[in-house]
């Protein structure tokens, strides 16, 4: 069954150290709430994550959050560190961007932030020193015969495990979601109700590291323009242009300029710089039943979704393919509804999966989170490569 770690930790009547993210937003802070409710005495850490360029062109302010979690530290009189992590998050997670981008396919920064930098460089450099890292995430954990897993929150809203669905074993096994049991609305009353500072603020939205800057204007920073034709994919007509297909995305439909519409992206053409498009509320060119994964990362190791006979083969290069179709729930976008079908092996090790309804806007490049047939576990997630 889903587990809230934080009581069974303090069952087993152990006293542990705890790093707390906190970002400034409520969520975060209550979660430095929670900790202090449960007798632990977290160190509060703030991770500096914005960029600037040579010309300072990225800027993520954080002026604000700083002194809204200063405040928070003051309050519990809790020991709190700022740390940048700018060098390293523009390495691994604004490059990765920017590269998924030019090659045509849609990024996920925030998978990769939380993989590579909040669990990442952050353990590697100060978490390592502690006994589990607390973060604001509306997730939880599952453990099933001495194996934690990664569980769903109790808010499908706000459910994040698809933003946490590309991190390991080692990462899972130490981390703690003090608020995946609550429902949002829960989060707001106890921050209210303990006159936490951040507690009427907004949730922040969109990608940190561009601040104020239009996800546009970043692109065109570093990749530029370059104009070319938009077709129309059932006629084969020209019926617009466009600055270049890195603007845009599978299954878009706004910013296109088109008349007549509404129309949707449906394809790019990397190599010609084309964009194919369909017109109507709801063209079968946007679905897909089958998608591709090249590789994925199965969170916990042993996965539960095979018998143990068949999972011995998971890793197995020859037998991998000789595994049955398994019956599963999954999402390919940040949303509350899970979507029924099978996942079958592929050739190296790849899988597909085949789903039970159409999808929308199946786009290479994002990733497919993958969930039991109940989703109340995520086992982990592969990117997309092909949808059809």
């Amino acid at each position: 069954m889903i587990q809230n770690r934080l009581e069974d930790i303090l069952k087993s009547g152990k006293q542990p150290t705890v790093a707390a993210l906190v970002s400034g937003g409520v969520d975060s802070s209550v979660v430095v709430h929670k900790l202090v409710e449960a007798g632990i005495r977290p160190t509060i850490f703030y991770i500096r994550i914005g960029m600037q360029d040579e010309d300072g062109f990225v800027d993520c302010p954080a002026e604000e959050d700083i002194e809204l979690t200063t405040l928070l530290a003051r309050k519990y009189d809790l020991p709190m560190q700022v740390v940048s992590l700018h060098e390293e998050y523009w390495d691994k997670v604004v490059s990765y961007t920017i590269e998924t981008v030019r090659k045509g396919l849609t990024p996920n920064p925030d998978m990769m932030c939380n993989k590579l930098i909040k669990f990442g460089c952050f353990e590697e450099k100060y978490g390592h020193n502690f006994d589990y890292i607390a973060t604001g995430h509306y997730a939880t954990t599952y453990t099933d015969d001495g194996i934690t897993y990664l569980g769903t929150a109790k808010d499908p809203v706000k459910d994040q495990t698809d933003f946490l669905a590309q991190i390991n074993f080692k990462q899972i096994s130490k981390l703690l979601f003090p608020i995946g049991h609550l429902d949002k609305s829960e989060v707001r009353e106890i921050a209210k109700d303990a006159k936490i500072p951040s507690a009427m603020r907004k949730d922040s939205q969109g990608i940190c590291f561009l601040g104020k800057v239009n996800y546009n204007d970043f692109i065109k920073r570093y990749l530029g323009e370059k104009p070319g034709r938009i077709i129309d994919r059932e006629t084969g007509k020209t019926i617009g242009t466009h600055k270049g297909y890195w603007f845009h995305t599978i299954g878009q439909r706004k910013g296109l300029g088109l008349s007549g519409g509404p129309w949707f992206v449906v394809k790019k053409d990397v190599k010609r710089n084309i964009l194919l498009v369909s017109r109507g509320y709801d063209p079968k060119e946007q679905y897909g039943h089958i998608i591709e994964m090249k590789e994925f990362n199965f969170i916990s190791g042993k996965v539960g979704l095979w018998s143990k006979e068949d999972e011995a083969k998971l890793f197995d290069l020859e037998k991998h393919k000789e595994l049955p179709k398994v019956k599963i729930t999954f999402k390919v976008r940040h949303t509350p509804e899970f979507t029924t079908g099978l996942l079958e092996p592929m050739g190296d090790k790849g899988f597909r999966i085949i789903s039970d309804e159409p999808i929308q806007g199946i786009a290479p490049g994002q990733y497919a989170s993958v969930y039991d047939t109940e989703h109340m576990i995520c086992y982990g997630s592969g990117m997309i490569t092909k949808g059809k």
